[in-house]
């Protein structure tokens, strides 16, 4: 058996520095690693790390495998997609309007005479009857106008006589030479000057008759102009004013209102409709009248004209209500506020908003065809209602629209259409829906 020979080493004592032995203890020798312990943990490390890569990269990879075959299976899959049909609505608009109150027919009663006020028989807020006298004017120089014509017409018609005396004497005379000029008793120039006589006493009958129709049109005119003196009212109604007073001197013409004549049953109501809405205004259209001396109150009318065109500073249209008025509750000059309800134009479609497809190319919604192709249809809108929208233009009664947007809905796809099942009822669970998107 071999001796086992171990070298001698010779160890020198180390002596620790001087500040060592303050610890009271010696310190423990460090220890060393060998190289086979190294290699040993390097090598665990190493599987470690591997298994987490192989339990973590290989699951991903799969599933990115399996995903990218589910796309490539979906490019010739037909989307399934949830269909509605528009929902045909009343688009009606509701208006309030400021008005302003005027009677029907309103009238201003000038004097047609010249004169002086004799006197006034009705005063305001009387009710008057067509043709009844307001006043009387005394027209000293309109009589006298009369007394004068009434002179010359007699002295024309005078004067009418006289000429057909003076052209029958003529007649009788032109007989007489006719006989004598061919006894030799008188000259053919004497006959040639009766007939002219004759001639102008048979034209002066004609201008005596004229002056006479003259006369007699000038009798008229003043006999006119005196009937004037009595002021009736042109038409029955109301007297809201009165500008009048005995004694007073009135001239002719507009210079000076006697009285002012108004129709205040029916009330006209006048309201300036905008642009926007303006083609809807219809006649028979009801209409709902508000004054706040009447708080609560409506007074029921309806639109009786319209103006048919826009004023071109306002962009408003004229348009005249009528409200019966038999108490004269709504005064003339009232302001007042007017509540109408307007039908649309045009046929509004009521859609929900999920179905908005709002990109560059603008507002559109997916339409399925009869060959169930997309079609990315335009539309305008009319107004929003939050959950849902009402469609102005783009749109049919017998479209199927795409109920849930997504970006797969691309135009020319061909989709699975099904009808979309009825909401479901207030504080009912609604059922699961198939979303838009999903493929077959």
């Amino acid at each position: 058996m071999p001796h086992d020979v171990t070298p001698h080493v010779q160890t020198q004592s180390v002596h620790p520095p001087a500040h060592e032995h303050e610890l009271g203890f010696d310190l423990p020798e460090a220890t060393t690693v060998s190289k086979s312990k190294l290699m040993a943990f390097g090598l665990i490390a190493a599987g470690v790390l591997g298994a987490a890569f192989l339990f973590g990269y290989l699951p991903k990879h799969h599933a990115q495998s399996e995903l990218a075959e589910a796309a490539k299976n979906d490019e010739g899959a037909s989307l399934r997609v949830e269909v509605i049909s528009p929902k045909v609505q009343s688009s009606d608009h509701a208006l309030v309007l400021t008005g302003s109150i005027r009677p029907l027919e309103e009238a201003t009663i000038y004097p047609r005479a010249d004169g002086y006020i004799k006197s006034w028989l009705v005063d305001i807020g009387d009710k008057v009857k067509e043709g009844q006298s307001l006043a009387v004017i005394e027209t000293p120089e309109v009589d006298q106008q009369v007394d004068q014509a009434r002179a010359q017409l007699a002295q024309a018609q005078a004067a009418v006589l006289q000429a057909q005396a003076n052209n029958e004497f003529s007649k009788a005379n032109l007989e007489r030479f006719k006989q004598l000029v061919p006894a030799g008793v008188a000259s053919q120039q004497d006959l040639d000057k009766t007939q002219a006589q004759s001639l102008v006493d048979a034209a002066g009958v004609s201008v005596a008759k004229a002056n006479v129709a003259t006369q007699e049109a000038n009798m008229r005119r003043l006999l006119q102009l005196k009937s004037f003196a009595n002021v009736i009212a042109p038409f029955a109604g109301t007297v809201t004013s009165r500008t009048v007073e005995r004694g007073a001197l009135v001239s002719a013409g507009n210079a000076t209102p006697l009285f002012k004549v108004a129709i205040t049953d029916p009330a006209r109501v006048l309201i300036q409709v905008p642009q926007d809405v303006a083609a809807g205004i219809k006649t028979d259209v009801d209409a709902s009248v508000h004054v706040r001396e009447f708080p609560g109150r409506a007074f029921a009318g309806k639109v009786a004209h319209a103006a048919g065109a826009l004023d071109s500073i306002t962009r408003t249209m004229l348009v005249e209500v009528r409200v019966p008025n038999e108490k004269n509750e709504l005064l003339s000059g009232m302001y007042s506020e007017v509540s109408l309800t307007l039908p649309s134009s045009h046929t509004v479609f009521e859609i929900p908003s999920t179905a908005l497809i709002n990109d560059s190319k603008g507002l559109r919604v997916a339409v399925v065809n009869g060959e169930n192709q997309l079609h990315l249809q335009p539309i305008s809108l009319e107004r929003d209602a939050g959950a849902t929208v009402l469609v102005a233009s783009g749109l049919t009664a017998g479209d199927k629209v795409v109920k849930i947007a997504s970006t797969e809905l691309t135009e020319g796809r061909t989709v699975e259409a099904r009808v979309a099942p009825p909401p479901a009822a207030s504080g009912a669970p609604a059922g699961n829906a198939a979303p838009a998107g999903s493929a077959k």
